[in-house]
């Protein structure tokens, strides 16, 4: 079965970096549209980036200029970097994948798949 494993979040200053990580196993890793979620406490889910198989990338407005989502097909993992980081990131980070890139990328919660979440907190 798929499974997305999510490493690499915890607590950091503002102005500091992170990089997350998910790991997928039990599918076709590189034929997958892979993204990236978030959900702060007492928020919605809203989605920050994805790559789709064709190795083109869509990215959230706060998102731009900060982070860098990535795939290594190889390894079947996807890689998120946070730089700049704020206290309003804080909150759980999701990967999540589908075979075909759901219609609205980031901006539907429609994908097939979703991995536990790792936290990220930000400190002023």
């Amino acid at each position: 079965q798929v499974q997305l494993v999510e490493s690499g979040g915890g607590s950091v200053q503002a102005g500091g970096s992170l990089t997350l990580s998910c790991i997928g196993s039990g599918y076709t890793y590189s034929r997958y549209c892979m993204g990236w979620f978030r959900q702060a406490a007492g928020k919605g889910r809203e989605g920050v980036a994805a790559s789709t198989s064709g190795g083109g990338t869509v990215y959230a407005e706060f998102a731009k200029g900060r982070f860098t989502i990535s795939r290594d097909n190889a390894k079947n993992t996807l890689t998120l970097h946070m730089n700049t980081l704020k206290p309003e990131d804080t909150a759980m980070y999701y990967c999540a994948t589908s075979r075909y890139c759901p219609n609205g990328f980031i901006t539907t919660p429609n994908w097939e798949y979703w991995g536990q979440g790792t936290q990220v907190t930000v400190s002023s």
